[in-house]
């Protein structure tokens, strides 16, 4: 290897490590989100999976509990966030024309990115689910005609991305079109997604009695309180509890708020919200649509906001102070004191620790991809689909869906925002360097084993004589 060919990028690898190195000494052991990192935690200690949620980040968890560290945790949490920049770096050096220098810009925000850095540093599913889609990415794209055993286990690692965050189980069907590897291959990739969405449900069955992932319903009926009108909709009257009443609130809040429609239900409220989204959704599907493409476009915005009122994100950020472990319950019985001492052997709230954290925070002002920057790369990945550089468009529509889908079916959420960075970035440099091609979709056939190659040209030559 010739060091100085690589020296821009080994130097935002470097400042990508040291940046690291600031949140591992001034936030021990980790940052905690409440109160989902704790159900995380109790999932992967007691090895069942959640009812609300899919508990692949629980096995992650529970992967590493042998070490019995919270800090080995984010340690290789933030390990993983540099493999993605490193993924993206070497795959635009194998793939592009792109000079070492541009190759490095394109890897930088994955790599100096504060809120990515943040994300990796927090007991949360979506840095593991990022890496998963980004590592399915790469295999795909490694060559410019995909071998069909990579893509087959590109679809693997986006079933293990699905049963880390639902929202994955779209790109399986996207990557199949796009990286389209054959007929046999494209069985046998599904075979393997498969199996890895099946087991995962007979676990889920094994605990709860029913086949499932670990959804929630009412999730998606929030989003539709949003936009619902009742007097469109016409529910029945087992439905007409839930429609929205007085001012309109954010679709989290209809969730969580003690005046909300939801709290009144008694019995069964995800068969009921289920019902009463699908309704919604089938009554007003312009609104439905609207609404989400409308808080979407939040996430273009040059200062980060908490939804949905104007200001600086505050959830996901390294804070000045953290609020220690009360005893209130924090999962399945045990407060956050008795989940995190199970895990390590002792209380893991965060401590911050000065002058590291005080610095990580002056470089969190700035340092971080702005929205419109975000979608300056989403524009040259699309210019590049359309001048037919067709290596830019896998990663560019798993951008774009992981974009615009969870406001569709949730809420916007910067924490949704992060994991597209790294495909946009991809999805840019693939635009500006990799050479016009044959779309993906055509190049299947020069990935025929000669043998059967050869039969498909005998049959056709017999059809014709």
């Amino acid at each position: 290897m010739n060091v100085r060919s690589h020296r821009a990028f080994l130097i935002v690898l470097a400042l990508g490590v040291a940046l690291r190195g600031l949140a591992v000494l001034g936030y021990r052991p980790a940052l905690w989100f409440w109160a989902d990192s704790f159900s995380y935690l109790s999932s992967g200690l007691d090895l069942r999976p959640l009812e609300s949620r899919p508990s692949g980040y629980s096995l992650f968890l529970r992967a590493l509990f042998p070490l019995h560290s919270l800090a080995a945790v984010t340690i290789a949490q933030h390990l993983i966030g540099l493999g993605m920049g490193v993924c993206v770096y070497v795959l635009l050096r194998r793939r592009t024309r792109l000079p070492e220098w541009g190759a490095a810009l394109a890897a930088a925000p994955v790599l100096l990115d504060v809120h990515q850095i943040q994300l990796e540093h927090l007991v949360m599913a979506d840095l593991l689910f990022t890496a998963l889609i980004v590592a399915a990415v790469t295999l795909v794209l490694w060559r410019p005609r995909p071998q069909p055993w990579r893509v087959i286990a590109a679809l693997a690692l986006l079933a293990l991305a699905t049963v880390t965050r639902t929202v994955g189980l779209p790109l399986i069907a996207v990557a199949l079109v796009l990286a389209w590897p054959g007929r046999r291959a494209a069985l046998t990739g599904l075979l393997a997604a498969g199996a890895v969405l099946g087991g995962y449900a007979v676990w889920f069955h094994g605990t709860y009695g029913s086949y499932g992932m670990g959804g929630s319903s009412v999730w998606l009926w929030s989003r539709t309180m949003t936009f619902a009108d009742c007097a469109k909709m016409d529910p029945p009257r087992e439905l007409a509890v839930l429609c929205p009443s007085g001012p309109r609130l954010a679709a989290p809040a209809y969730i969580w708020d003690p005046g909300s429609p939801i709290q009144k239900v008694k019995g069964d409220r995800e068969e009921l919200a289920g019902r009463f989204a699908s309704l919604a959704i089938r009554s007003q599907p312009v609104d439905f649509l609207l609404t989400g493409l409308h808080d979407a476009v939040w996430a273009f915005e040059w200062d980060r906001r908490v939804y949905p009122s104007p200001g600086p994100q505050s959830a996901y950020v390294f804070p000045d102070s953290v609020r220690p472990f009360t005893p209130k319950v924090a999962s399945a019985g045990r407060t956050a004191t008795q989940l995190t001492t199970a895990y390590q052997g002792s209380p893991g709230a965060t401590k911050v620790a000065e002058p590291w954290a005080g610095l990580l925070r002056l470089y969190q002002q700035q340092g971080f991809l702005r929205g419109p920057l975000l979608a300056v790369l989403l524009l040259i990945g699309l210019g590049g689909v359309v001048a037919r550089r067709w290596a830019a468009l896998l990663p560019w529509a798993f951008a774009v869906t992981l974009l615009f889908l969870p406001p569709l079916i949730a809420a916007f959420d910067h924490r949704y925002v992060v994991p597209v960075v790294p495909l946009a970035c991809l999805a840019a440099g693939l635009a500006l360097g990799a050479p016009a091609s044959a779309p993906p979709w055509r190049s299947a056939a020069a990935n025929v084993q000669p043998d059967e190659r050869r039969k498909s040209v005998a049959l056709n030559s017999a059809a014709n004589a």
